[in-house]
């Protein structure tokens, strides 16, 4: 499952194009007149750091990373606030962690001042083997829990690929993807990855394990939003042709709904592309961003909802030219979002620009040179919007945020 180890079946795809990202420039439509101005801003990681996250609860943003030191790996965290990230804290630490820049741990904020957090173990021998491990914090990370596990198939396979978010009313839960119907002495290609979630109550108690979608791309990473309606996840399907297009589910009542596909891109690869939607919702407003490679062109598409996700209208292409995927989205308060994406340029570089549901178009800004990260990242706090990527510099990376005001 991760995409360093993937089985041959698993591919990484990466489009090339002939033009450089352009630069921001006022248009003069006052609607499409988004002034996207990025700054640096300082952060909190240091040196051999990677893999960043960052997640958003009752307007709080919590960015999560890893920091390397020879075979050992700490997960730390740190919180946006006024004067900066502050403070920078550790989670957990081991010798035995996933390094993948596609399947990243997170730290997530609940609405009870609860911190939950979730990396990848090794778990076992075989190397395709892997592990979800959870904690919590009830004392704003000054300490946590002994970590336990979402799944208990008793199999040692694959896992991972994990989306935290906070049940309605207490407690929290996760979606993640799940081998264990894929036998390990199978040919390549046989058996199913399947969608699973798992919920705990306000005591941390958990309920039963449910099968979401019991066949779905096998190394995408999901995503989770909350709407008015419930929880949203979106998540890259796989049906029985091959067809990998990107699917919507909805928790609510305590109940999972039917996966419908946010569009039919009819995208068929016999293979995982290693590129996941991005999902994000205000009430009832919901948009998603996903890759996609019909016709051997990438493309980055956004699509709106205005009924918490249950149809969406005609989806809006948003890079440049060609697109290495790689998404992130963010709702702003006048129902446009801000999108980002990698545009495969030379070299790559890590876009944004703002997009509405009637398909207008702010300029493409470059935030930064991507060659260093599969998966930047993006998150809203207040009237900023913010970035994370990972920077390689003479061999060492790091990971590096900056800012946007939102007007």
């Amino acid at each position: 499952m991760r995409a360093s180890r993937r089985r041959s079946t698993s591919i990484i795809i990466i489009w090339s194009a002939t033009a450089l990202v352009v630069a921001f420039a006022r248009q003069s439509d006052p609607v499409t007149d988004w002034a996207i101005t990025v700054e640096s801003i300082a952060s909190p990681a240091g040196r051999n750091t990677t893999e960043p996250q960052m997640t958003t609860e009752n307007g709080r943003t919590i960015l999560s990373w890893l920091e390397l030191s020879g075979s050992h790996t700490t997960l730390k965290f740190a919180e946006r606030t006024a004067s900066g990230w502050f403070p920078v804290q550790a989670v957990a630490d081991g010798a035995d962690f996933v390094v993948n820049a596609a399947d990243v741990p997170s730290v997530r904020l609940l609405r009870d001042g609860t911190l939950v957090a979730h990396w990848l173990q090794q778990d076992g021998p075989d190397p395709e083997a892997d592990s979800l491990q959870l904690t919590k914090s009830t004392d704003a990370g000054k300490t946590w829990s002994a970590p336990f596990r979402p799944h208990h198939g008793g199999v040692q396979t694959q896992h991972g690929f994990a989306s935290l978010f906070q049940v309605p009313g207490a407690g929290f839960g996760l979606v993640w993807l799940d081998g264990r119907a894929i036998k390990p002495d199978a040919p390549e290609g046989s058996g199913n990855m399947a969608l699973r979630a798992a919920v705990f109550d306000a005591d941390g108690r958990q309920q039963p394990e449910t099968v979401v979608d019991s066949r779905v791309c096998e190394c995408c990473p999901t995503a989770s939003a909350t709407t008015s309606d419930g929880i949203i996840v979106a998540y890259r399907n796989r049906d029985p042709n091959e067809v990998r297009d990107i699917y919507l589910t909805r928790f609510s009542n305590g109940r999972w709904t039917p996966p419908i596909a946010v569009h039919n891109d009819h995208w068929r690869l016999e293979g995982c592309p290693v590129n996941g939607p991005a999902v994000s919702a205000r009430g009832r407003d919901v948009v998603v961003a996903w890759f996609t490679a019909t016709g051997e062109q990438g493309r980055t598409l956004v699509a709106f909802s205005h009924d918490a996700g249950r149809t969406f209208g005609s989806p809006v292409r948003a890079d440049e030219r060609t697109s290495a995927g790689r998404v992130g989205v963010e709702l702003v308060d006048d129902q446009s979002a801000v999108v980002t994406w990698v545009e495969s340029a030379a070299p790559p570089a890590f876009t944004v620009r703002r997009i509405d549901d009637r398909g207008r178009r702010g300029a493409a800004k470059m935030i930064a040179e991507a060659t260093g990260t599969r998966q930047p990242r993006v998150a809203r706090f207040g009237d900023e919007m913010l970035f994370a990527w990972t920077a390689t510099e003479a061999g060492i990376p790091r990971v590096q945020t900056a800012r946007a005001r939102i007007h």
